[in-house]
């Protein structure tokens, strides 16, 4: 037990070692590039690091003292020196370093990974700086810290469990759904940002497919009535959206009920590459493109209320589908999940998957509720895209989904019952 202890001690001299030589180096090689007036270089990072690491060995409160120590001498340093360097990081990075040859002795592989994020940083300092100061714009960084804020504050603290009517509401459910539709929205901007329209409109097309295909095809819409030779990119993106809202469609009924899914298996496959086929067409005809002028105003990452009302939206799908199944039965969920699919696919199929995961229905008497709202669904995109983009879009859209729908029910009549 002694060779085990002693053993772990070491390695963790070691760990502490090793963070204070690799943010030392880094530090170094910064002092005497710039020339500032730091002197803190590998040798003192190196050192601070085993102090902190030996003295943790000594007690809790010789690490207190010796971590105040190195805190407030790393404060007199940066006074005597912000004239020259006016930042603080390598004060800061300083007594996080005593900090992690402390934490080296207690979880060596958590103060080894820290460390190295650490120099990752220090090193990265005038990437970081030209990405924030000329690539990320203002709104940007906005949707960056607002996403940040959703996911690392709020849906933590969001309650995990069920509550409401019939129980069928969970708050930390519904917060994971807006931080999912906001990362998938942001995706797809990322997608538009980097490769251009040309590229990103079928790429942004499928990425926001997930969050809303209706949604995506009134998008594409409003892009083709405003520049007519965005044309074939609109359509591939739009049409591989209905794609991406397949996929999410398996994926979420699979999470919740498997069963169901390998039911609907043959309908999702058959309408998925179906769907393929026609937007490769489109596909390949952006890619011909190579003078056209496209319109680079890319809006937002993603939209707050969107996502929050996405969220509304399945929750309303869940209770009005479990009233309508407590009701009337079988033939009520048809006719919810009817109306709940003429404004989102997802919600439908989440609300069905989850009355077969409570055992009200069966997952035989599940599948023509699910093709019924994808229908729904489907017709109501046929409205959006005439709507949205005029008679020239409509007739490039309504093909691809009239196809995609026809063999969803192929699909399910050749499934054995």
């Amino acid at each position: 037990m002694d060779l085990f202890v002693n053993s772990q001690t070491l390695l963790g001299l070691c760990v502490a070692l090793g963070i204070g030589l690799l943010i030392g180096a880094e530090r170094e090689r910064r002092k005497d590039t710039h020339k500032t007036g730091i002197s803190a270089g590998i040798r003192t990072f190196a050192v601070v690091a085993l102090l902190g690491a030996v003295s943790i060995l000594l007690g809790e409160y010789v690490f207190v003292v010796v971590t105040l120590v190195v805190g407030g001498s790393a404060l007199l340093a940066y006074r005597n020196t912000r004239a020259q360097e006016p930042g603080l990081t390598t004060e800061l990075a300083l007594f996080l370093t005593c900090l992690l040859g402390g934490l080296a002795l207690r979880d060596a592989a958590l103060a080894a990974g820290i460390g190295a994020v650490l120099a990752l940083l220090l090193a990265a300092r005038n990437r970081i700086h030209y990405f924030v100061r000329k690539v990320l714009t203002e709104q940007e960084l906005h949707d960056v810290i607002l996403f940040s804020a959703a996911a690392l504050i709020a849906l933590p603290l969001a309650p995990n469990r069920f509550m409401g009517p019939f129980d069928a509401l969970n708050p930390h459910s519904a917060v994971q759904i807006i931080v999912l539709v906001m990362a998938i929205s942001a995706l797809g901007y990322i997608a538009m940002r980097l490769l251009g329209p040309r590229f990103g409109l079928p790429l942004a097309g499928f990425a926001s497919g997930f969050v809303s295909s209706t949604a995506t095809i009134f998008s594409m819409g409003t892009r083709v009535s405003q520049a007519s030779s965005q044309m074939p990119g609109a359509v591939a993106g739009a049409v591989l959206s209905s794609i991406a809202t397949i996929i999410q469609m398996a994926i979420v009924i699979a999470s919740v009920q498997p069963t169901l899914l390998v039911n609907l298996a043959k309908p999702l496959v058959f309408g998925g590459v179906v769907a393929f086929i026609y937007g490769l067409i489109f596909v390949t005809k952006a890619m011909k493109q190579t003078k056209q002028t496209y319109d680079q105003d890319l809006g937002r990452a993603f939209d707050l209320k969107t996502a929050v009302g996405f969220a509304a939206i399945i929750s309303l799908a869940i209770l009005f589908a479990a009233f309508l199944n407590n009701w009337l039965g079988v033939q009520g969920l048809n006719i919810s999940t009817a109306a709940t699919g003429l404004v989102d696919t997802h919600a439908a199929a989440v609300s069905v998957a989850s009355l077969v995961s409570a055992h009200k229905i069966s997952s035989q008497q599940a599948i023509m509720p699910v093709l019924i709202g994808l229908s729904s669904n489907t017709l109501m995109k046929a409205i959006v895209a005439y709507k949205s983009g005029g008679v020239q879009y409509a007739i490039r859209i309504i093909p691809g989904l009239v196809l995609m729908i026809a063999a969803v029910w192929v699909g399910a009549w050749i499934t054995p019952t």
